[in-house]
């Protein structure tokens, strides 16, 4: 059976470390190879891979975001 869940992580700098989000995203069941991450300010929506998890998304299929 196909995983329902993508995950999308996002820190404003190259700096910042996403592992506290990756690590709660895997332990609600995410897995590591369907998380979306992108380090850029949360105030400009031009997030690239947020766009492509959002292409991937398939009818029924959900998207689980962590904010630290």
């Amino acid at each position: 059976m196909e995983n329902k869940l993508l995950g999308y992580v996002r820190v404003s700098t190259r700096e910042q470390k996403e592992d506290r989000q990756i690590i709660a995203l895997t332990e609600y069941g995410v897995p590591k190879s369907a998380i979306f991450s992108d380090k850029i300010s949360g105030k400009d929506f031009e997030r690239r891979n947020y766009k492509r998890m959002l292409k991937k998304l398939k009818k029924r299929q959900h998207s689980c975001c962590e904010k630290h």
